[in-house]
Order: structure tokens, then C-alpha cells, then sequence
């Protein structure tokens, strides 16, 4: 199974979670869960031991599973996606004042599905690829969880480095777009000056050639 555990908070309060094995998952994922900085919307994935936890957070809401380091990212972040949106869509804005866990009961069974689903069914990537819904899973680079936890210092979200290489890409593709509009328009005016010479050269021809250049012995 590629997705082993997964969970819903709010900050660092737990809504529901589900362990599809027996490991220290969940203590992990509080670890995660309280030194992931700040309070803006991120993407990020960290390593620990030959498992990867991808976290997902959107207007408060953290979504987080551990995955087996060979299942990639698309598709785990494919599952937070669906998770997220489950889950907001469920509860709607009863998550902003939810007790630990008040969810579990229900929603844990969606996550037990929803992990076999991504897991197992090959339908779950096919639909992703088709729809594109994970554009926002873009080179998310993965630090080691057990560097970070003995520096006790806060996570370093690499999402951000990211987001600056694709704003630097998107620059860089304006600037080339325009540098070939400019070039298309300097080949344009080339081309229309040679034109207006050729048509120069070739009355000056035609006028020498008529003895004038009202082209008198050729206009009758």
C-alpha cells in the first residue's frame, strides 16, 4: 500500500486521522504538524527513513500522509487534494472551532478509502494526469525530518525557493517572447526596405533604360 497514514488538522489540533499499519506515524506528524512555521498556504515533503510525509495546507487546513518513498508525489498529493476538499466540503466551517478529533468516528473511514483508493486503483493517477490537478505539486523538494527535528529550529519549507524559480521561469519566458516579437519586427522592417530599394533600383533602371524618368520612349 503506497499511502500508509494520513490526517486533518487544524494547526496542531487533530481532526481525524488513520493508520492503515502499525508505526510512529502519528507521533511524527505532531512533530511536523508544530514546527511547520507560519500560517500561509503551502505544499512541502519531508523524509524519514524510507517513507516520505507529504504536507498540504489551504486556508488553516492541514492535510499530511506518509507514503512509501516509491509512490512519488503526484499521487499522494493527488490524495491530500481529494482529502481537502472532502473535508470542506463535509464539515465547511465547523473545522474552525472543532475539538480534537471530532471528526474521526466519521471521516476516518473516508481516509481508509480514500488511501486504499490512491493506493491500488490505477484509475486514481489516470484521473489526476487527465485533469492536471496537482499543478501545484512543482519540484517540492524534501529535507530530511531527522536534521530538522535535532536543530529544533523551525522547518525550512523549500516551497518558497520554488515559487521563486517559477517566478524567475515566467520572467525569463516574457523577456524571450518579447525579445522575438522585437526581432520579428526588425525582420519585418528589413524586409519591407529592401523591397522599397529593389523598387528604387528598378525604376532607376527602367528610367535609364527610357531615356528619362517620366519614361518617355516607353510610355507612348
Amino acid at each position: 500500500m503506497a499511502i500508509l497514514y494520513a490526517l486533518v488538522a487544524r494547526g496542531a489540533v487533530v481532526l481525524s486521522e488513520y493508520s492503515a499499519t502499525s508505526t510512529t506515524a502519528n507521533a511524527i506528524a505532531r512533530q511536523i504538524l508544530d514546527k511547520i512555521p507560519g500560517t500561509n498556504d503551502t505544499s512541502a515533503s519531508y523524509s524519514q527513513d524510507r517513507y516520505i510525509f507529504h504536507v498540504k495546507r489551504t486556508d488553516g487546513l492541514t492535510v499530511l500522509c506518509m507514503a512509501d518513498e516509491t509512490a512519488g508525489r503526484r499521487i499522494p498529493f493527488a490524495f491530500l487534494e481529494e482529502i481537502h476538499q472532502r473535508f470542506v466540503r463535509t464539515y465547511g466551517r465547523a473545522v474552525l472551532s472543532a475539538q480534537a478529533y471530532a471528526m474521526n468516528e466519521e471521516f476516518s473511514r473516508v481516509l481508509s478509502q480514500q488511501m486504499e483508493y490512491f493506493s491500488n486503483d490505477p484509475n486514481a493517477d489516470r484521473m489526476n494526469r487527465i485533469k492536471g490537478e496537482m499543478s501545484q505539486v512543482r519540484n517540492v523538494m524534501i529535507e530530511n525530518i531527522d536534521k530538522v527535528l535535532e536543530r529544533g529550529d523551525r522547518l525550512e519549507l523549500l516551497v518558497d525557493k520554488t515559487a521563486t524559480m517559477q517566478g524567475n521561469t515566467l520572467r525569463f519566458r516574457r523577456q524571450a517572447r518579447r525579445y522575438r516579437n522585437t526581432a520579428w519586427w526588425k525582420n519585418v522592417k528589413l524586409i519591407i526596405l529592401l523591397v522599397i530599394l529593389l523598387l528604387v533600383i528598378a525604376y532607376i533602371v527602367t528610367a535609364f533604360v527610357c531615356h528619362g524618368p517620366t519614361l518617355p520612349s516607353c510610355v507612348k
